[in-house]
């Protein structure tokens, strides 16, 4: 686990950008504190990497030589089938020098070529540098679990694990912002992949292989999708067999992901998810640590629940408490990890339950992942919902959906009529729906309308033209809020306190599994509950009062707080914004106004902005500056 730094020349020496590169490489330092390491390759390629020593604690530094130096890797993340993958290849002639996971990458390459990258198990963004061949070869794990960002330069290429470590090696300001990602950003609450903010920078995409040449013919950065996940439902004659193998591939993911030289412990909330990784955690290591949050504001702690389940379980839990004051003091500092701004007030009692782990142990089991695999979002209910509407001839669909316009907003039977004669293309894109068009129109002073969410979501429903609703809407959610939203802030706020989390439910494995899953297992057509196979499944291992839980999904009051103790640090963050020529501030400030009153909820509405605002003036402006000392 390490943050990387890498750059590749294509025009000249590269030593003149050491000492940047050095001092770039220190804002990554949360990522691994544990060891530093810079090499200059052959005078053109320079390469450096921050270390959170996991496994093979003592041998396996980076930047790591294989086959004699003619191979260079610096690689961030667990490869968790290394000790097999190892053994596969001492068998066909591989001869290692360390024990740990980093070399075994280099070696897959060096012996099976590009293709290599599909049988490694775990999470990772990693470059090699082939010095005989003069080429960069590099990928990013399946879902997305770990970042790599790009820099294109005429002078080269640079590649890092946080957007931060590449701004000194570009240009910044107004002019370079990317409006459209901006546009996203206020529909989506986080900017959609491969984009940045920052025009100039991308993203490696999830389940991509790249290879960069800096000279010859077919010199520059290609890249390649190596992954893609595909979902197959299966009719099944015998439900029972379905959950064991579910139970089962879940176990063995639990069990190869607790591979580790450092104490593992885990986050327990009040769902089935965490409670599951936890429980089975619990058959390889009885006395696991476990970690939860705990909010001041009735009705938004999940602790009672967490607390119990970790009582049936048997298991030492360590609460951490997170008020108002808390929330208002960590979020410049959060979104200065984050990079980008992600406007889920659930990343920061996120932050300090990561925070409270890493007091105990250097790597923590979560949950993310299993609600899109498993079909565990309410909204994914829609389809059957709707059905009555949808299965109609498209003649009565067009007349219905003319009715539905005529009736008055406010009146029942509107919103369904509306949705139900609405292709899901267009009515779903993503768990997380913000600003619609109408409001970005009056909210950004530079507002385009032909940017539309459609550009983020129309290609993913392109290749998921093939599936069920159901199925269509997990596609869109993998490639969208998933790798926008849910892993981000895992790894950020993870990283942020130079703790590795590991999240089992993405794996080859059980995806496999999970996607042969037909809907009516998913989504019992009578009943209200939501990824039902996996809890009958878990029906054996989870407390019982888990098992059909509603997913409460880690709320967090700020409904109540910007209301009360956040009203005026809202009040100043607008006040003084240097935002103003991008954002309407009124505009926002009305909303607060609004919501204060009660006479709305406009809390994710205005906190999406609050970040964006801190995030300008951390980023742009400069003139918030929350590092770390």
């Amino acid at each position: 686990m390490c943050g990387l730094l890498t750059y590749i020349s294509a025009t000249a020496s590269a030593n003149s950008l050491v000492d940047g590169i050095s001092d770039a490489l220190a804002t990554l330092h949360h990522r691994g504190p544990d060891a530093t390491g810079m090499n200059v390759v052959g005078h053109d390629v320079v390469m450096g990497f921050k270390r959170l020593s996991i496994i093979d604690v003592e041998n396996s530094d980076q930047p790591l030589e294989h086959a004699d130096g003619r191979y260079v890797i610096t690689f961030n993340g667990e490869i968790y089938n290394y000790v097999e993958l190892r053994e596969e290849l001492i068998a066909q002639g591989a001869a290692f020098r360390t024990k740990g996971d980093t070399e075994v990458i280099v070696a897959a390459y060096h012996h099976w070529g590009a293709d290599a990258v599909r049988r490694l198990r775990g999470m990772f963004a990693f470059v090699i540098w082939d010095r005989m061949e003069r080429v960069a070869f590099g990928a990013r794990d399946p879902f997305g679990i770990k970042p790599l960002f790009h820099l294109v330069t005429e002078h080269g290429v640079f590649f890092a694990s946080e957007k931060k470590a590449l701004l000194p090696f570009c240009a910044w300001g107004d002019d370079t912002l990317n409006h459209e990602s901006l546009s996203h950003y206020l529909t989506l609450q986080y900017v959609p992949e491969p984009a940045t903010l920052h025009r100039q920078i991308g993203r490696i995409g999830s389940g991509e292989r790249f290879t960069y040449r800096p000279n010859g013919p077919d010199r520059g950065m290609a890249t390649r999708r190596y992954w893609r996940p595909e979902f197959r439902p299966v009719p099944q004659d015998d439900p029972e067999a379905l959950y064991g193998r579910i139970r089962e591939a879940l176990r063995e993911s639990v069990r190869i992901h607790m591979r580790s030289d450092v104490p593992v412990g885990a986050f327990l909330s009040s769902g089935i998810d965490s409670t599951a990784v936890v429980a089975l955690a619990r058959e390889v290591n009885p006395d696991i640590l476990t970690f939860t949050a705990s909010l001041e504001v009735d009705g938004y702690s999940e602790l009672p629940v967490a607390e119990e389940s970790a009582r049936h379980l048997g298991v030492t839990m360590h609460p951490v408490l997170v008020d108002a004051q808390m929330m208002m003091d960590a979020l410049p500092r959060i979104i200065w990890y984050l990079d980008e701004p992600v406007a889920d007030p659930a990343l920061v009692p996120l932050y300090y339950v990561a925070r409270k782990a890493r007091e105990y142990v250097t790597v923590a089991l979560s949950g993310e992942g299993s609600d899109e695999f498993f079909a565990g979002y309410r909204v994914y209910r829609e389809p059957l919902s709707l059905k009555p509407v949808t299965t109609l001839p498209t003649g009565v669909q067009r007349g219905l959906r003319a009715v539905s316009k005529a009736i008055p907003q406010g009146v029942k039977g509107k919103s369904f009529l509306e949705r139900g004669t609405t292709p899901i293309e267009q009515r779903y894109y993503g768990n997380a729906r913000m600003y619609t068009e109408q409001e970005k129109s009056l909210l950004l002073k530079q507002y385009d309308p032909t940017v539309s969410y459609t550009d983020v979501t129309g290609p993913v429903y392109a290749e998921a033209a093939h599936l069920g609703d159901v199925e269509k809407m997990q596609y869109v959610d993998l490639y969208t809020w998933l790798r926008g939203d849910i892993l981000v802030k895992a790894d950020r706020m993870s990283m942020a306190n130079s703790l590795e989390v590991r999240v089992p439910f993405l794996d080859y494995a059980v995806f496999d599994v999970a996607s042969t899953i037909p809907a009516e297992l998913k989504l019992p057509p009578r009943s209200a509950e939501t990824k039902y196979a996996l809890r009958r499944a878990l029906a054996g291992v989870v407390p019982p009062q888990i098992v059909n839980r509603v997913k409460l999904g880690f709320p967090t009051p700020i409904r109540v707080w910007l209301r009360a103790e956040m009203y005026e640090w809202a009040q100043h963050i607008l006040d003084s914004s240097k935002a103003g020529h991008l954002i309407d501030v009124d505009y926002v400030r009305r909303l607060l106004a609004d919501h204060r009153k009660g006479n709305a909820d406009h809390s994710r509405k205005i906190w999406t902005v609050l970040v964006f605002c801190l995030w300008y003036e951390i980023f742009v402006s400069g003139n918030l500056d929350p590092r770390p000392s």
